[in-house]
């Protein structure tokens, strides 16, 4: 096996748990338009698949509806107002990304987020250690599941796809990681609903808590 050299994650699900402030924004849109709120159990499952799953979820809107788009909008306006009330690093990403550091390897992020969204929750987040490249959804040209943005963060970490291993919680980001040649591990501390198989998505490995991925590097060493 080729030698890991860069460790990129995933934001919202992954590195960031980011679910109890995108639940409050869409709660607070439902309430600005006079429906009731969605319980929070309901919301986090589908957070890592964006503003339009969530503006769906909440409004029962099928795929298509003309009502979607303005209310995307007026969610990410409300987000952005709200983006770091309670999101903070999932327990056990802080020793993770040291315990990287300390074995001379380096580590980024890839992400659909938006990056005006994402810059500032990332500078908000109280890193250790800067990443070594941040990729948000509108830094290529494509975004996951294409393997564009991961063949980005890969040039950027100076590493190449064989050197590198993906962490994410949903199928896109392993099947943009897979696609990139990349090794790829589901973070099932994540955002994954019931309906979801990520045993069946082809990655590398499932792990159950953040430093399980040190587990995996040393024992593929």
């Amino acid at each position: 096996m080729t030698e890991i050299h860069t460790v990129l994650f995933d934001l919202d699900g992954t590195l960031a748990d980011t679910a109890p402030d995108m639940a409050h924004a869409l709660n607070l849109l439902l309430k600005e338009k006079g429906c009731d709120p969605l319980p929070f159990d309901a919301i986090r499952p589908n957070v890592s698949h964006g503003a339009l799953a969530l503006v769906r979820l909440g409004f029962a809107l099928e795929p298509g509806d003309a009502a979607i788009e303005p209310l995307r909008q007026r969610f990410l306006e409300i987000y952005a107002d709200n983006l770091f009330r309670e999101t903070r690093l999932f327990p056990g990403i802080p020793p993770l990304l040291e315990a990287l550091t300390s074995r001379g390897l380096n580590w980024g992020i890839v992400t659909n987020k938006p990056g005006y969204l994402t810059e500032p929750l990332v500078a908000e987040l109280g890193l250790a250690h800067a990443p070594v490249c941040i990729v948000s959804g509108d830094t290529t040209k494509n975004r996951k599941p294409h393997p564009e943005p991961m063949l980005h963060a890969c040039a950027q970490a100076g590493s190449t796809p064989a050197q590198c291993t993906y962490v994410g919680d949903a199928e896109r980001d392993i099947q943009a990681g897979k696609h990139a040649g990349m090794k790829t591990l589901v973070a099932l501390f994540g955002y994954i609903r019931e309906d979801e198989y990520p045993e069946q998505w082809g990655a590398d490995a499932l792990i159950r808590a953040p430093m399980e991925v040190i587990d995996w590097l040393e024992a593929h060493e």
